[in-house]
């Protein structure tokens, strides 16, 4: 019984360690978007789908001695893919669909050994059934969720703030060799637990008629259910109510948490309450859809008690429903189908489909409409009526809340790379104000009145670290800028005539909208030429610059890429400097400290680093509150400190770490 536990606690382990370490040694080579780490939870989940499918295939039509040797085989030859480390010569061939590179570099790095890791739960679960009769073997999927959860938990608190990718990449490699070795153990003990006779394994109590396909697709709806509301609800929570550092890890260990509960002991979940507490859940997460003015902690607290309430209602009526030890790999089977449907809706298809994120809504209704088919049977006809009426009014309060996602804006456009959402509002004498939206951070604003339409607004106001420098640099003729993230277009507005600005973006739409919603690129006297793809990439393809100015202002939610502030990535930034040339750098974040992030990097490559943090007056309609680091050779530094109002000299943080591809550390850095 031991080797199997130790089996499954190290192979659950594995499976939730890999997905991050993984997935930040890509995320340079795909913009540091947000949606890398969706399509990578996308690509485990099939993965997770795949490897299920084997086990039910092995245990369906294999002898337990043949099972035995086939996966022994497997195991072996998994270890010749090691190490799990991304090969860079697929960052210079990448498909034109980021998804797509994702998942094929995905494929190439972690394939065999997550496969194989992903076939242990529900393998060991069915030999451990056949060496031990009488024990109950779903509880092994509790611990395996226990041991996910650990991973979960001990990744950014214990692995990543200490060790670099590639280390992080080795050790775990090293891991998976002694967890091979720990499964061939298991499978010597099944294998002594069986007779010689060669024949398809049945448990002793006799054969069991198979669960009806309308039983397996309730498991696959339940299971896909829960996916889809966790992933909606993450990215609900992640962006349009506080995009706060580590916060996506609340709603997983919530996700993984009813699993425990509910397989490990099926009494923690009690229906009676936990239907009654559905309903609650629903109708309290209307203050979160319908835009409530609630307190942050008080609406992370409402969707937190809500996703729990739906993890286990679902996971909880799919442990009621667990079929006997024979068919239960086709249990995990169609829960696997489950989860990869729903993070495919999520990840793949919503982002392709919806200009707005239905997904939440769609994934509430499906929850309410489950529910209504589990209690149908055995119903009453008057609480059946009462039951669909019940779920028509939620789906016409659903239909309300999704066309407010969109009435309000005259812009709504949504792709990989996330939701850009695009507003007017009334400023009083000054008119309409119009705005750029990604999430709760606004990317760029424009008062539309011709006497005020070519102001520099927000964080680029004349006032702030990039105006100040910009204005100190007018008198030399002409000025070659770059820009890496467009937003409005903003910076355009300090072009003049004969000047070059090029602005390298990432997403298509944020050009699109730049140019058909804001003016402040066609009234620009300056040629301005748009460069599409991620900035740093692009800069390392191409010559020598000669930029007077480059500026970095690539933010995805409230974070700047954690990619584009490497030692790394300065060093690329510098070489497109002229001597005189100054690097801009925006750090304005509500929960995070970038300043000993630049200022360690500044000093490691011997330039000198300013700090201009702008606090505009209450009074002051056209600026925002901004920081920026502005980085030049010490020489360049000490004019730019008598020529811009309100800089300091930033001072590298002793003992601080610095920042490159394989290291990072948001822990040392949170407010």
């Amino acid at each position: 019984m031991i080797s199997f536990a130790t089996t499954v606690f190290l192979s659950a382990f594995l499976l939730f360690q890999i997905q991050p370490i993984i997935a930040k040694m890509i995320l340079p080579w795909f913009g540091g978007s947000s949606s890398v780490w969706s399509t990578c939870l996308v690509f485990f989940q099939a993965v997770l789908l795949f490897g299920y499918l084997y086990v039910h295939l092995l245990h369906e039509w294999l002898s337990p001695r043949r099972q035995n040797l086939v996966h022994c085989c497997l195991l072996v030859l998994s270890l010749a893919t090691l190490p799990v480390i991304a090969n860079p010569a697929w960052k210079g061939a990448l498909f034109d669909n980021p998804t797509w590179s994702v998942l094929v570099v995905l494929a190439s790095a972690v394939g065999m050994p997550y496969l194989l890791l992903s076939t242990t739960g529900p393998l060991m679960q069915a030999w451990y059934a056949r060496s031990f009769a009488n024990m109950m073997p779903y509880r092994l999927y509790a611990l395996s969720n226990l041991a996910s959860m650990l991973a979960l938990l001990s990744y950014p608190v214990l692995v990543e703030p200490y060790f670099p990718v590639l280390e992080q990449a080795w050790v775990w490699s090293a891991a998976y060799v002694l967890f091979v070795f720990a499964c061939l153990g298991s499978t010597w003990q099944s294998w002594k637990g069986v007779s010689n006779e060669m024949k398809p394994a049945i448990p002793a109590a006799g054969p069991a008629p198979r669960p009806a396909w309308g039983e397996c697709v309730l498991w696959v709806g339940l299971a896909m259910t829960a996916s889809i509301l966790l992933l909606a609800m993450t990215r609900h929570l992640t962006q349009d109510v506080a995009p706060v550092p580590f916060l996506w890890v609340l709603p997983l260990s919530i996700y993984l948490l009813s699993f425990i509960l509910c397989f490990d002991a099926p009494r923690y979940y009690y229906r009676p309450g936990f239907l009654v507490a559905l309903p609650l859940a629903l109708l309290a997460l209307d203050q979160v859809l319908d835009g409530g003015s609630l307190p942050v902690p008080l609406l992370i607290l409402l969707m937190s008690l809500s996703l729990f309430v739906f993890c286990m209602v679902c996971h909880g009526e799919l442990v009621r429903r667990r079929p006997v030890v024979r068919h239960l790999t086709l249990f995990y089977l169609m829960l696997s189908i489950g989860g990869a449907l729903g993070g495919s809706f999520v990840g793949l298809l919503a982002p392709a489909v919806f200009n707005a994120y239905y997904e939440l809504p769609i994934g509430l209704l499906l929850c309410a409409l489950l529910v209504v088919v589990v209690l149908w049977r055995g119903s009453k006809p008057v609480w059946r009526w009462l039951l669909v009426v019940a779920l028509l009014a939620y789906a016409v309060r659903l239909t309300w809340i999704s066309v407010d996602y969109v009435e309000d804006y005259r812009r709504v456009l949504r792709n990989f790379y996330g939701q850009l959402r695009v507003y007017d509002s009334s400023n009083g004498d000054l008119g309409v104000k119009r705005s750029l939206a990604h999430g709760r951070v606004v990317h760029g604003e424009q008062f539309l009145a011709p006497e005020h339409r070519r102001q520099a607004t927000a964080y680029y106001c004349e006032k702030s670290g990039i105006g100040q420098v910009l204005r100190s640099l007018s008198g030399k003729q002409p000025l070659h800028i770059g820009v890496v993230g467009l937003g409005a277009g903003t910076l355009a507005t300090y072009g003049r005539p004969g000047d070059e600005m090029r602005v390298y973006e990432i997403n298509e739409q944020v050009l699109d909208l730049a140019r058909s919603d804001f003016s402040y690129l066609a009234d620009s006297p300056a040629h301005i030429t748009p460069v599409l793809g991620d900035g740093r990439l692009m800069l390392e393809s191409e010559t020598n610059q000669n930029f007077d100015l480059l500026a970095i202002d690539a933010f995805s939610g409230d974070s700047i890429p954690t990619h584009l502030l490497t030692v790394e990535a300065m060093r690329v930034y510098l070489r497109h400097l002229s001597g005189e040339g100054v690097l801009a750098v925006h750090i304005t974040n509500r929960y995070l400290d970038l300043r000993p992030v630049v200022a360690a990097a500044a000093q490691q490559l011997g330039m000198t680093a300013l700090l201009v943090d702008f606090h505009p007056d209450a009074s002051d309609v056209f600026c925002r509150r901004s920081a920026w680091v502005l980085i030049a050779r010490p020489e360049r530094a000490t004019s730019l400190l008598k020529e811009i109002s309100e800089a300091e000299t930033l001072v590298a943080r002793p003992g601080f770490a610095v920042w490159t591809d394989g290291f990072s550390n948001l822990l040392k850095i949170l407010k």
